[in-house]
Formats: structure tokens, sequence, C-alpha cells
């Protein structure tokens, strides 16, 4: 019996996922366990495995995004009928197309057909979109039909690319596309006002011809529409989700950094690996955390989560946004194997080749934007956790010590936090016990 394949929840936070490429062609045998797939999720692109052994009958997505639990592909037996997998498959879903490419597009899903043929409503919408009773019966998806009824395009003069001859929305795009390059007068509507002037037909031409490809130029050549990754979505919607729905309050110190230069440059002389600012930056928040667990907590909606692990997440850009790895049990770590687990993920992040247990459990985050000449800045809170820490740069300027002008080290920290969670002086007492141990970095040790 042919097994459908349909699009896994790859994160926690996965809506739907884009497939990149496919590693495995219609017709090809597999073995379960072989990657048949890349899958762009919204924090990596990750392999998609078989879990059954067959025959790669059909594809039905060749890439784009797709909702999650939508059908992607057929396994079964050579000569199997897949269409009719699909149609049990649909079947079994509730009627939903899953097959459909263009099913990630958020339309509400139309009436069955069979259901509104019949109906007075359906025919007196069929009357007022200027549809016949044939359009009803062609196959088109709701989108697709909605796409033909706002462009004015006859259904039946489409040939549909989908499963069974199924007009689909790259249908409608290419039919759209068609009835634009084809009538070709639209630009004669931008130059029949010039038209009547009073003018020698010299100097007619002249604005004719250069007036529409100055207007083209300078309306459609001066900006590019991108498409929206999967990741960019969702740092869209869950950063959108805390700033608007947590409310935010923010503390900043600033700590004199010349002790902690001075300890590093000797650890450095016998460490395995360099020690960096951020590496000493993440002990010491982990050190703090364990002193403070009101920081090390999560908000609930109806409970407030204090962790007993303290899992440090440590922002890293890469080109499409951010991701999180997350350092667990960095109370317990040295600062060594901070910085070999901070390198090591850091590359992954880059690579986009994290797994998803690398991602997840973080009760505290940090930013450090130092390294990019950022003096100062603030952080969304990175959800679950009800604080983040933004670290700026060090930089050099004059302070007061010993009753002296002197040139100090000097970085500012910001910590933003929930106020569900955190108030403002569990807040304070907590970056005051970051900024001391930075300031005397010998207390990371106790």
């Amino acid at each position: 019996m042919a097994e459908v394949i349909r699009m896994p929840r790859m994160s926690d936070t996965m809506e739907e996922g884009n497939i990149v490429s496919w590693l495995k062609e219609e017709g090809e045998e597999v073995e379960a366990g072989e990657t048949l797939a890349e899958v762009e999720t919204d924090k990596a692109t990750m392999e998609l495995d078989s879990y059954f052994d067959g025959v790669l009958l059909h594809i039905a997505v060749k890439e784009g995004p797709v909702p999650i639990n939508d059908v992607i592909a057929v396994i079964g037996e050579e000569g199997e009928d897949w269409k009719a997998a699909i149609e049990g498959a649909s079947s079994d879903n509730g009627g939903a197309d899953d097959s459909s490419d263009d099913s990630s597009d958020e339309e509400a899903p139309a009436p069955k057909e069979e259901e509104t043929s019949g109906s007075p409503a359906a025919s007196a919408s069929s009357d007022n979109n200027g549809s016949s009773d044939s359009d009803k019966r062609i196959k088109a998806s709701p989108l697709a039909r909605s796409m033909a009824k706002e462009a004015n395009i006859d259904l039946s003069k489409v040939n549909g690319s989908g499963d069974g001859g199924r007009i689909v929305k790259k249908d409608i795009e290419e039919a759209i596309e068609q009835q634009q390059s084809a009538p070709a007068p639209q630009p004669a509507p931008a130059a029949a006002p010039e038209a009547p002037a009073a003018q020698p037909a010299p100097q007619q031409e002249a604005p004719a011809a250069k007036v529409p490809e100055f207007s083209i130029s300078a309306s459609g050549d001066n900006y590019e529409d991108q498409p929206i990754s999967q990741m960019r979505k969702t740092i869209a919607r869950r950063l959108g989700e805390s700033k608007f729905s947590a409310p935010h309050f923010y503390l900043t110190v600033e700590i004199n950094m010349d002790n902690a230069m001075k300890v590093r440059k000797r650890l450095n002389e016998v460490a395995p690996t360099k020690i960096s600012f951020n590496d000493l930056v993440v002990k010491a928040c982990a050190v703090a955390l364990r002193q403070h667990p009101a920081i090390n907590s999560s908000w609930l909606g109806d409970k407030i989560r204090k962790n007993k692990d303290v899992n440090v997440g440590v922002a890293v850009a890469v080109d499409e946004g951010l991701l999180v790895p997350v350092i667990r049990f960095a109370d317990m770590k040295s600062l060594s194997q901070i910085n070999t687990e901070v390198k090591t993920l850091a590359g992954k992040a880059k690579n986009r080749k994290l797994s998803t247990e690398e991602m997840q459990g973080n009760t505290f985050t940090i930013s450090n934007l130092g390294m990019f000449g950022i003096e100062e800045f603030t952080a969304i809170i990175n959800p679950p956790d009800s604080c983040i820490l933004a670290v700026g740069g060090i930089i050099q300027k004059p302070i007061v010590k010993d009753g002296e002008l002197a040139v100090g080290n000097m970085m500012k920290v910001t910590l933003s936090c929930d106020h569900r969670v955190v108030d403002g002086a569990t807040g304070a007492a907590f970056l005051n016990t970051v900024k001391d141990i930075l300031e005397d970095p010998i207390r990371i040790l106790v």
C-alpha cells in the first residue's frame, strides 16, 4: 500500500516548512532512513528522511513553502496508484487537498464543489463573478478561482498543472503574465493625453517614446521585493508577540573591565583555547543566575516556572536573521568549555546546521553587539525567558578612580526584564552581581 509523506513538524515553533531541494527523484527506490529532501524550517535547514521502503512514486511539491501536515510525496510499490493514495489521504484529512502547491496561502477553505454547485447562493455568486456553470466543473483550487476572478481570467482556457489537470496558483500567475504581455496597448493610455496637444508631429513622437520608458524605470527598477524566509517569519512573529505581550522594562549599568582584561590575558597564557570577553560575560551571568533564581524563570501564562538548570542562549547573527544556540549547565562549565561550545554552535548556526535540541531549553539569553562597535542597546526578550542581557563594546573613557581622573575600559550592559516575572529591585540585584563578578573575575571560580 502506498504511503503518503506529509510535512512534519521539525521544531517547536515551526508552522510550515520550505522545501529547498529533493535529493531523490520520482521513480527512484528509497530505503527507510535515506534522506528525501532538504527542508528549511524557521531555525535551520534540515534533512527529511524516509520512514518507508519503496519507490518515490510522486513528488507533490517540488519546492517552496508547505504547511505542516500537508502532502509532499508518495512512496509505494512500482506502478502503484499514487493518486488514489492522495485522494484517500485528503478524505482522511477532512477533504482538504494537501497536494496543492498553493495550499500554504492563507485562504479560508471553500465549500466543496459538489455541495455548492446546486445551491441558490452558489448560483448567485457565480452570476456576480461572471463565471459560468462550466467553470464550476473545472478542477481548480479556491485560491486559483479567486485569482482568476480578480484578473478576469476564463478558467476554461487555462491548462492546469496540478494533479489530474487541477488548476493551481502557478497556472493563474502564468495566465496573468500572458494576458499582460499579449495585448500591449497599455502604454497607449499614458501617451494619449499628450496626443491632442497642438504640437508638430516630430515633437509629439519624442515625448511619447521617452516618457513611458522613464516612468517604468523610475517606478519599477528602484526597489527589489525579497521573499520572507521561514526564519524571518518566525523572528517577526515571536519577537512581535514578546514585545507587545510582555511588559518590558530596562536596567543599564556600566562595568569597569580593567581587571577582566588583565585576567583574560593571564588565562590565555595557559588556556587550551583563547578566552573571549563574551565567554567571561556568559560565565558571569551563569554564576549570577544561580544566585538569583527569579531571573532564571519563565512566564507560562497561569504560572511562573523557576528553572533549576542554568541554560544560557547566545544570540548568533546569520544572513537571514538570528539564531540562539544554547549552552546547557553553563554555571558548571569552565571558560574553556564555554568558549569551545560557543564556537562550535556559532559555526553550526552560520551554516544552518543546528539541531532542534541545540536551540531549545534556554532559560536566559545574551545578545552581544560589542564586536560591531555598538556601545549600548536594548534587546527584545527571547521567549520563554523572562530576561535578556544586551552587551555593548568596551570603550576607553575618563573615569574617577581613587579620587583621581584615570582612563578606564568601560562596558555598558542593559537587562531587558519581563515585569510579569521580574521586578525592578530583583533585576537590579542580578545586574549588580554580574557587575561585581566582571570587575573582580576571581569570583567566577568561587
